[in-house]
């Protein structure tokens, strides 16, 4: 934030494995707002009833999402509304210790059980009065909010991934800000940081690319034993040097990027380099709509048209990422929900029917692909606004998100609805939806 003085990320990390609060800011764009952020493992009665004088009271416990399967935390809602999509689960209480669940003692006390490793989904009550979060896998790097600042924060301290935050405000109820915050925590001794240097900091302890050898892919070299303990730091990207690829839309230059265990295909055409805005296209994998034309999605239509705009503006790039079938459940699971959409689920439904997210996808190794190929700026090919939201979280500049046309099919046009009514994605000029006449099946591509 301009001209407001933070503290050093490491001297944050050190208050947080001493069990002490810090106050992190956001971005002037987003909430811009301070959360008070603790580890929830080292939550006090004491902790917690500061937390709640300085807020609005409102007690949340980011996780991750591993966490929140293991203790079968679901998420509130199907269709997340929330302008940031926080992804709030239903809330809980400590299933013993506690009385009402409301006062600071038991709410430490939830929190404490929310980080025991040990703890299982029969030690907590539901509903409650701690109401948990779910976090991006990729933290920080991949969505710029405080519940993934929480998790990351707690496990770069060597503590469980669930952490405690809360949102200050003055005495009034207004919400504290900019050098409001700062004051606040030099008052009570607090570090504050930023989450951008969170996560520019994570960036440069786990964050590196090494040519890709012509070796297998266990041959990847492990994270820098720096970051070990930061958890869901992404995996070290390696790269192959780029060859010439002739296609039907036109000539690329493509190199593949191995993340982990997934290896991705990037398709350049033209100098990317620099700061004007690059056209983009980042599509995720889907075999049934990309290989084999599927008409239960509109991945296919939207892979090519992509493919064709950057051939004919002579410069962009195609990131295609692997592991992302099916919005990141895989082929199998997306043939699974195929079949209960064929009875009537929509493509939301069908995946929390099988207990699973109704998104899996990251993009977080996208932002640093861009800034491998020198890509200063995009202008984003996409109709989802969480993946351009994503990408920004990353770092990566978004200048423009430019809208992709709408394929319908009879065989795909509830499955289109269903993303632009539930999922919020920027789909226009659709035909109206008439059960008597369009089949009721919803299928799931990945867009």
């Amino acid at each position: 934030m301009t001209g407001l003085r933070l503290d050093p990320v490491p001297a944050a990390i050190a208050e947080i494995a001493a069990g002490r609060p810090v106050v992190v800011v956001d971005d002037e764009d987003r909430e811009n707002e301070g959360d008070l952020i603790l580890a929830a493992a080292t939550a006090t009665p004491e902790q917690v009833a500061f937390a709640v004088r300085h807020s609005s009271g409102l007690l949340c416990a980011p996780m991750s999402a591993e966490r929140a399967d293991a203790l079968e935390l679901p998420l509130m809602v199907a269709a997340n509304a929330d302008p940031f999509r926080t992804a709030y689960t239903i809330t809980v209480d400590a299933a013993e210790g506690v009385t009402t669940g409301i006062s600071a003692a038991d709410r430490a006390r939830t929190l404490t059980v929310l980080a025991d490793p040990g703890s299982v989904p029969t030690d907590l009550i539901r509903p409650g009065h701690v109401l948990p979060l779910r976090a991006k896998a990729g933290g920080v790097l991949e969505r710029r909010g405080h519940t993934e600042a929480a998790v990351d924060l707690a496990r770069m301290a060597g503590l469980p991934a669930v952490g405690m935050i809360v949102e200050l405000v003055h005495d009034d109820g207004t919400m504290q800000r900019g050098p409001a915050l700062r004051a606040f925590a030099d008052q009570h001794g607090l570090a504050m940081i930023s989450i951008e240097d969170l996560a520019a900091h994570r960036r440069e302890i786990g964050e590196a690319a090494a040519p890709l050898a012509p070796a297998a892919p266990s041959s990847a070299p492990a994270a820098p034993a720096s970051a070990a303990s930061a958890g869901p730091v992404p995996a070290l990207l390696e790269f192959t040097e780029a060859v010439p690829l002739p296609s039907a839309h036109g000539a690329f230059r493509a190199l593949a990027v191995r993340e982990g265990t997934a290896e991705h295909l990037v398709l350049v055409a033209g100098d990317v380099t620099g700061e004007e805005p690059v056209l983009t296209r980042v599509h995720s994998e889907c075999v049934t709509g990309d290989v084999i034309g599927s008409l239960r999605c509109d991945c296919g239509p939207q892979l090519h048209e992509s493919l064709a705009r950057i051939s004919a503006a002579g410069r962009g790039v195609l990131v295609l990422l692997r592991g992302h079938e099916g919005r990141g459940i895989g082929l199998v699971q997306k043939l699974r929900a195929y079949a209960l959409q064929d009875a009537g689920r929509d493509t939301v439904e069908a995946n929390l029917d099988l207990g699973l997210p109704v998104d899996e996808r990251s993009f977080a190794a996208v932002p640093r692909i861009l800034e491998h190929l020198g890509v200063g700026a995009i202008d984003l090919l996409t109709h989802n606004p969480e993946k351009a939201d994503a990408l920004r979280a990353g770092g990566t500049r978004v200048h423009r998100v430019l809208d992709l046309e709408a394929h319908p099919t009879p065989e795909n046009l509830a499955y289109l609805t269903t993303k632009r009514d539930r999922l919020g994605h920027h789909l226009t000029g659709l035909p109206a939806l008439d059960p008597t006449t369009t089949p009721i099946t919803t299928p799931g591509g990945t867009s």
